[in-house]
């Protein structure tokens, strides 16, 4: 089976890269460039090009033919329309990599299914998503353009904490700094590891039962906030100080963090994972999150260069910390 990635190297597409290869898919990886924390596995073929760049694409992958396409960097209607170009009738099955933030918010009810409605208010990357989505739909319906639809939820690796500003978070929980959690910290959330993923998504590939139709990928392991917070303060030798603050009042001082919380970390996150389990029989997540934080914190001490403290978002955690504490003594 001749396999195309549009991207390959990325924190989910890195191990699904990993696993098609060891599993003998023949695997083309067309993207910018070498990712040094994440390259290309042995005996994938690597070509290079920009996909927002239609006409040098087209060149490159000219004589190329492929059974399956899945782009992993498509963002907005636009990417959806120039792959429709690209690949309609070349291809018997393309593959999405949409978003699990695309569900409904808040969710009226849990556990998510693949049924349950695709409406994010809050937040424009889950909106555009949604509209690739559509597009796709359209497509298959009126076209029967061949699409798969995929929507990880947080799915990790080693390189990737779970909290904005990263590194500098676990830096104040090592030096006995306070570390703001959204809300009161008991919202359910759901950390799914890369290779996890890959092991339900690499068997979607050339799968006809998978085409026309949507699946998410994610572990069945429900962690809080707290324990999340909790979990990688121990993995990093300490005990964390966790103030609780509303998602309401963090977007008040960081926009860009409040819509991430507000369209999607604040509300209850778990997931039916059926449908998957279907298709993929025996398919099962075997990394729990205290794993891969030690994998993750692991890492960060390996190098130093990766301990990266952004002291302006020290400012802004210090600034909400002391605004919370004049409202809430």
């Amino acid at each position: 089976m001749k396999v195309l990635f549009i991207g390959g190297t990325g924190i989910i597409s890195s191990a699904c890269s990993a696993l098609a290869v060891e599993r003998g898919v023949d695997l083309t990886i067309l993207n910018r460039g070498i990712n040094q924390n994440r390259p290309a596995p042995q005996g994938a073929r690597l070509l290079q090009s920009d996909i927002r760049n239609l006409e040098e694409t087209k060149k490159v992958l000219d004589g190329n033919n492929f059974d399956v396409v899945v782009d992993w960097v498509a963002y907005t209607p636009e990417h959806i329309q120039n792959d429709i170009k690209l690949f309609k009738g070349q291809v018997g099955q393309y593959v999405f990599i949409s978003s699990a933030s695309a569900y409904q918010v808040p969710p009226v009810r849990l556990p998510i299914t693949e049924s349950t409605p695709l409406d994010n208010p809050f937040w424009q990357y889950s909106r555009d998503k949604i509209a690739c989505e559509d597009l796709l739909v359209q497509a298959n319906r009126k076209e029967k353009f061949p699409v798969t639809i995929v929507r990880p939820s947080h799915t990790y690796d080693k390189t990737l904490l779970p909290f904005r500003y990263g590194y500098t978070v676990i830096d104040r929980m090592r030096q006995g700094k306070e570390v703001i959690v959204e809300g009161d910290g008991t919202s359910l959330w759901t950390m799914t590891h890369h290779t996890d993923f890959a092991r339900g998504f690499v068997p979607l590939l050339g799968n006809p039962q998978a085409i026309g139709d949507v699946f998410h990928i994610t572990s069945d392991e429900w962690l809080t906030w707290n324990q999340i917070y909790t979990i990688l303060g121990h993995a990093a030798g300490t005990e964390p100080k966790l103030v609780h603050i509303p998602s309401e009042l963090i977007a008040a001082y960081d926009p860009d963090w409040g819509s991430g919380l507000l369209g999607d970390k604040a509300h209850s996150k778990i997931f039916d994972n059926a449908k998957i389990k279907r298709l993929v029989p025996g398919f099962i997540c075997e990394v729990p999150f205290v794993n891969g934080a030690a994998e993750v914190i692991g890492w960060y001490d390996a190098d130093p260069a990766r301990q990266v403290v952004d002291e302006k978002a020290n400012a802004t955690m210090d600034r909400l910390l002391d605004r919370y504490r004049t409202i809430w003594p």
